[in-house]
């Protein structure tokens, strides 16, 4: 299997150096733009081909990393509403995935904002096994590990704990062993999962674990969530839809966002509902994993595996068979842009949510979020040649970004920033 999952931290940080590889509303609102953005930005640019073979004059509003090309300037209708009407409910996945956020939402909303519940640390057997997992997250994870300093101590053990679970989460299917793990192995995982959460740890990584959950307002859900969709890598190479994609997006790396937000905490200078702080991460979540499968589309291929809807690859006028064998078309490159601006609009989205955590935690998200965006911009500067090339960020780009990353940790929320323009205006 090679789209490797973006185990991503607080809200998602980046996956440990990945190897390989909607939100809930109507469909007017902001919110529901992710979803969406792919389809309407391939029937955009079909638009504008149209126009120009026959003489009219192209869209004055150019595709670029924060806009959806002719969209932005002319509303949905005419030629394009007459392609794809709006869904008239919420997408299955997405609705499955809405009662997850609200149910952590609750949780979050019944413990303390301003500081976690903490029991004071006990025992050298805790302590090695936090040290343990820090251990892990240094060598596998560099730049969240640095990220994760600034962090109070009982944070940062704590993300360091949910960040070595989810690794070896992943390797089930993704590591050395990968050919022998099978469901069985997988449904043994789980019910040890069970018994973390009961206090009861089989060894010390999951002892790190234990106590993370006993002392932050964190839901097993998503860890099992986590769980079924090493399962769906076992059974499933294909995605119908977006909405199916979605799904595996969520139980891959969506979930680490809802695991980590309690852990990490918001600010209590925050204006925001506690609901759009997890669905930030979770946003993050979501397009960490959609960049990953863009960047990788050539070795999953290799693998017999297309992570992509395949209901908008016939729309684009594309087959498996233009996948196999690595065409960079005038088709690829349109429906690539398409899947490219609706990861973006994740990452946008995630913004609303990483603005609002504590400041000491906001650093290792803004990472996350500004390096896995960055695979995008090497995507386009390839021509969209994701089967031979690999988008690769250059260290010097990684570093420049650490900077960056950190003053956008520093800027006070922006619900709170609105809530002062909204006053002032009284």
């Amino acid at each position: 299997m090679s789209t490797s999952r973006a185990v991503t931290s607080p809200a998602c940080t980046a996956r440990l150096e990945p190897r390989r590889r909607h939100q809930h509303g109507r469909w007017s609102s902001s919110s529901d733009l992710p979803r969406r953005t792919a389809t309407a930005t391939f029937l955009a640019n079909k638009a504008r081909e149209r126009g120009r073979g026959c003489g009219a004059a192209p869209c004055s509003s150019s595709v670029r990393a924060d806009t959806i090309g002719c969209l932005e300037a002319e509303p949905w209708g005419a030629a394009v509403a007459l392609q794809v009407a709006p869904p008239a409910t919420t997408a299955p996945a997405e609705q499955r995935v809405h009662e997850v956020v609200l149910k952590q939402t609750a949780l979050a909303a019944a413990a303390p904002r301003t500081k976690a519940r903490i029991e004071p640390m006990a025992g050298g057997l805790k302590t090695a096994a936090f040290d343990r997992c820090g251990e892990v997250c240094k060598e596998y994870a560099k730049t969240f590990y640095l990220a994760t300093q600034l962090m109070t101590p009982e944070r940062r053990r704590a993300i360091w704990a949910i960040y070595v679970w989810c690794r070896r989460t992943d390797e089930l299917v993704d590591g050395p062993n990968a050919s022998h793990i099978s469901a069985l192995a997988l449904d043994r995982w789980e019910s040890r999962l069970e018994d973390i959460f009961a206090g009861r740890p089989y060894d010390m990584l999951d002892a790190a674990l234990s106590d993370t959950v006993a002392n932050f307002p964190v839901d097993i859900q998503p860890f099992r969530d986590m769980i079924e969709g090493m399962r769906m890598d076992l059974r499933k190479s294909r995605y119908r839809t977006f909405d199916e994609l979605y799904l595996y997006c969520y139980y891959v790396a969506g979930t680490v966002g809802l695991m980590s937000v309690p852990v990490m905490g918001i600010s209590p200078d925050s204006r925001a509902a506690t609901e759009t702080v997890y669905k930030g991460a979770l946003a993050l979540g979501l397009a960490n994993q959609l960049t990953n499968i863009l960047r990788d589309v050539g070795e999953d291929a290799r693998r017999g595996r297309i992570y992509l809807p395949q209901d908008e690859l016939e729309m684009a006028g594309l087959s498996e068979a233009d996948i196999f064998n690595g065409r960079v078309t005038d088709d690829w490159r349109s429906f690539m842009s398409g899947q490219i601006t609706r990861a973006r609009a994740f990452f946008r989205q995630a913004e609303e949510g990483a603005t609002e955590l504590n400041q000491e935690s906001r650093w290792p998200v803004w990472a996350s979020l500004l390096l896995y965006r960055q695979i995008l911009d090497e995507i386009e500067a390839n021509d969209f040649d994701n089967f031979t090339k690999r988008a690769y960020v250059p260290k010097t780009k990684k570093l420049m970004a650490l900077p960056k990353a950190y003053l956008r940790s520093l800027m006070v929320p922006s619900s709170l920033t609105l809530s002062q323009r909204h006053y002032s205006s009284l």
